[in-house]
């Protein structure tokens, strides 16, 4: 996939000027840094190993990558929830295939990045058509290329109810799209909200993974290793949402990934995961990433771990519409 295009004095064309305190609340908008040179001054790209307390912390995965599983014959037949156990869902011939070449397309954009010490860890979803996802994807990787795996039940697909009636559940996705994707409960099943409690948790299992640098023994860390956490769309919809923090409404926006699709979380240069470091503008705007979602990426691509963007419109003051409508009534 292309590098991601979205700059900073692009963004002008489209963004008002009082989202740029998002990037920078102390100083008028601005163009991007003069030079590779800068930015490597500032957050060298390949020193990711931090002193704390005089205790040296392991290096931060390369990337986070998403992976959606390949088609199920649930995605081909919807009958199949009527009488096969959703966990228990296979991929199609097709979805195997899709998978395999995933795992190339994987290989390959890891290769891209001229290493040799690089590794991939696995985190997939306990359900059938994941599993299978996995075992397909990993043909690209040699047994030495594999740091690990872990089956996580919390990436599992969201709980539409236990064997589904047809009839019914085209009734209850219609009340959804009435009620909204993200707070509506399928009954005897999960809404979207549901989902978001358990990724929380996910979440901090992987932060504390990655803080600790679990993926490798001590002596075999490298800051070359790739984080691939197979799972099921709407899940990782929401693993995107916990993670960078964005609202209820923004989410619904999202747009599903195809099956065997990937998004790219990877590391920016202040250390922070960022989907604009590898995601080009019309990537993520096809995703469903509006303006603010995508200057928000800009200042992920440059801050570091623990750092916060208290400006930023979903987060700060700018949350807030009636600033500006007495700004308005002010300069009129």
């Amino acid at each position: 996939m292309p590098s991601f295009l979205f700059t900073l004095s692009s963004a002008t064309k489209f963004i008002s000027a009082s989202h740029w305190a998002c990037l920078n609340p102390n100083s008028s908008p601005r163009v991007t840094l003069n030079s590779q040179d800068d930015v490597s001054a500032r957050f060298p790209a390949d020193s990711y190993t931090l002193k704390v307390s005089g205790a040296e912390k392991p290096p931060r995965p390369r990337r986070i990558i998403l992976v959606r599983h390949g088609q199920s014959e649930g995605n081909v037949d919807e009958i199949v929830y009527t009488r096969v156990a959703d966990p228990k869902i296979a991929l199609t011939e097709k979805g195997i295939a899709e998978a395999e070449e995933c795992g190339k397309r994987i290989r390959e954009m890891i290769e891209k990045d001229g290493v040799d010490d690089w590794k991939a860890y696995f985190y997939v979803s306990p359900y059938r058509r994941t599993l299978e996802t996995l075992r397909n994807l990993a043909k690209a990787f040699e047994r030495f290329r594999i740091a690990g795996v872990r089956e996580e039940p919390r990436l599992r697909e969201q709980d539409f109810g236990n064997f589904q009636d047809r009839e019914k559940m085209r009734v209850d996705k219609a009340k959804r799209a009435l009620y909204g994707r993200f707070f509506y409960r399928f009954p005897d099943g999960e809404s979207a909200a549901d989902v978001y409690d358990r990724i929380t948790g996910f979440r901090e299992t992987l932060r504390a993974d990655i803080d600790q640098g679990r993926f490798q023994p001590p002596n075999q860390r490298s800051p070359n290793l790739n984080v691939v956490i197979v799972s099921h769309g709407l899940t990782l919809r929401i693993f995107l949402m916990r993670w960078y923090k964005w609202t209820t409404k923004q989410f619904e926006r999202l747009n599903n990934f195809g099956n065997a699709g990937m998004i790219v979380m990877e590391r920016g240069y202040g250390g922070r995961y960022c989907l604009s470091m590898h995601h080009s503008e019309e990537e993520l705007r096809n995703f469903g990433l509006t303006d603010e979602m995508l200057l928000d990426q800009e200042w992920q691509k440059h801050a570091r771990p623990g750092e916060f963007n208290y400006n930023c419109q979903t987060t700060g003051p700018d949350y807030f519409t009636h600033f500006c409508q007495a700004e308005n009534q002010s300069s009129s």
